[in-house]
């Protein structure tokens, strides 16, 4: 039995909050069902910025995005930052990562060096040679590509190489393009050479080497799945029926009374100048309706519905690889010693409010995440809980589930009373920030128990929801009179929120 126990953190990329079979029954997966069964699934847990980066580096820091400095995608996690593997290496803990880092750009310049940049991220040679450290893991196993995007190259393609694929790069889309962008949907890689595989090997060699040396560990298997694009092996391209899918969509006028941008995403030919916005690429506004897709440059009414079963296929065929993990745990022994903890970094949109993707859309369908914590023994099994989660909670409450002090630094909640079925909540609300310069696009949200509120740089606009008359968020009250109390209350609450989340100050000794 292990001195301390283990810490174990699954995420996928870009997970729609309501898509576990547990839960909903279109879906099939069935290993994180079994986690549902054996461990508490929180039901309001939300992110601290709907894109990867920001999230991401809140997940080892346990700081708000403005807090950390990685405050959208492209920017750096800076070196300095305190991280949760430096707290759990100096206690003698193992740490590694293995999948998606994304802590750091695609570019790299001399004032904000990158190694998950070109060209270094294919220079295979030196990856074989660095392993770490790397923001606290001793250990990491990396890469960056999303399905069959460009960004292929670190770890995972040197273990290709060393499974005999030498021609890895047909399933990818090099730099130079030649890969065919009509390919949609299916993806021609074989399931053995898929980064699930690998994630689900490696992470489970891992669990074995700290089994045989009798050490405890931190260890984050982070998967890239069901992040678009919409790509997957067979037979998992086929295994839902877009037909018999409930496929969201934009309920007529819902737009009516919500910020002006959210109507131009339905326009045909939008126009967003007065944000600074072209309305291009992964987070413009006007992606968010049209979402180019192959060689397509707007999805058509088959799309819409067929997207939907690969997103379901890449969430599936993920399980079957986190089962790997689960049934590895359980061979070797570990899993009673172990807190298992699987969320994601941020939601999706798949047609819900007439949207795709990601972006700056504070929608609980993009904010919230599955959240499941398994501790046999300890966490309550098959139990279901509002308590609010965030999460910049992780690393103080992994502190706290091993016995180590959190830094000052870290503006997270400690939620171990919570997971443990002793406390109804460790929080009253949660934080969302987004910030995409060099537009002017740039909200905070804040939300309890039961009302969500954002607001925006510089604007009178805003958005107001009560999620429990109005759960799907059709109904903005942020210029109904009958709420202008419970917007000066909320919006009182939000900023004493914001100043609450200073780093807590050096403790007072003396009375001067």
């Amino acid at each position: 039995m292990s001195k301390k126990p283990n810490i174990l953190l699954i995420t996928s990329d870009q997970q729609h909050w309501n898509t576990i079979g547990a839960f909903n029954k279109e879906l099939s997966t069935p290993n994180l069902d079994r986690l549902a069964r054996e461990g508490t699934t929180f039901n309001r847990a939300y992110c601290p910025n709907p894109t990867c980066t920001p999230s991401r580096a809140s997940i080892i820091t346990g700081m708000y995005p403005s807090q950390h400095g990685a405050w959208t995608l492209g920017t750096k996690l800076l070196e300095d930052r305190h991280t949760v593997g430096e707290d759990f290496t100096e206690a003698g803990y193992r740490t590694a990562l293995v999948g998606k880092a994304h802590f750091q750009p695609l570019k790299t310049t001399d004032e904000y060096p990158s190694l998950e940049s070109y060209p270094l991220l294919q220079d295979l040679d030196f990856w074989r040679d660095f392993h770490g450290p790397f923001y606290g893991f001793e250990h990491v196993e990396l890469t960056r590509p999303h399905t069959n995007e460009a960004h292929i190259g670190q770890h995972y393609a040197a273990w290709l190489e060393e499974k005999g694929c030498d021609n890895w790069r047909d399933y990818f889309l090099p730099p130079t393009g030649t890969m065919d962008k009509s390919i949609t949907y299916k993806w021609p890689i074989p399931e053995k050479y898929h980064y699930n595989t690998w994630i689900a090997e490696r992470t489970g060699d891992l669990l074995e080497q700290y089994k045989n040396e009798d050490e405890s560990f931190f260890l984050w298997a982070s998967f890239f799945d069901p992040h678009p694009e919409y790509l997957v092996p067979e037979p998992w391209d086929t295994m839902y029926d877009p037909d018999q899918l409930t496929i969201p969509s934009l309920v007529p006028g819902e737009h009516d009374r919500n910020p002006p941008h959210f109507a131009k995403t339905q326009e045909e030919h939008p126009e967003f100048s007065e944000l600074k916005e072209t309305g291009h690429g992964i987070h413009g506004y006007r992606s968010h309706h049209y979402y180019e897709y192959g060689d397509r440059f707007k999805l058509t009414e088959y799309d819409k519905k067929k997207l939907v079963a690969v997103y379901y296929g890449m969430i599936s065929m993920m399980d079957k690889y986190i089962g790997q993990i689960l049934d590895r745990l359980d061979a070797l022994g570990l899993a009673e010693d172990t807190i298992i903890v699987f969320t994601t970094d941020h939601g999706h949109f798949f047609g819900q409010h007439g949207l795709q993707a990601k972006g700056g859309f504070h929608y609980e369908d993009l904010i919230k995440l599955p959240f499941i914590v398994r501790y046999p023994g300890s966490v309550p099994a098959g139990q279901q809980s509002e308590a609010i989660q965030s999460l910049v909670d992780l690393a103080p409450t992994f502190l706290s589930f091993t016995g180590i002090k959190a830094p000052p630094t870290m503006t997270g909640v400690d939620q171990k009373q919570v997971w443990l079925g002793q406390a109804e909540q460790a929080r009253d609300h949660a934080i969302c920030e987004f910030r995409h310069e060099p537009t002017t696009i740039h909200q905070k949200t804040y939300v309890d128990q039961r009302f969500k509120i954002t607001v925006y740089y510089n604007q009178t606009y805003g958005e107001l929801f009560d999620l429990l008359e109005d759960p799907n968020e059709l109904n903005n009250l942020w210029d109904d009179p009958a709420h202008s109390e419970r917007k000066q209350e909320l919006l009182l609450k939000y900023i004493w929120a914001e100043l609450g989340k200073e780093p807590m100050p050096m403790p007072r000794i003396w009375g001067a």
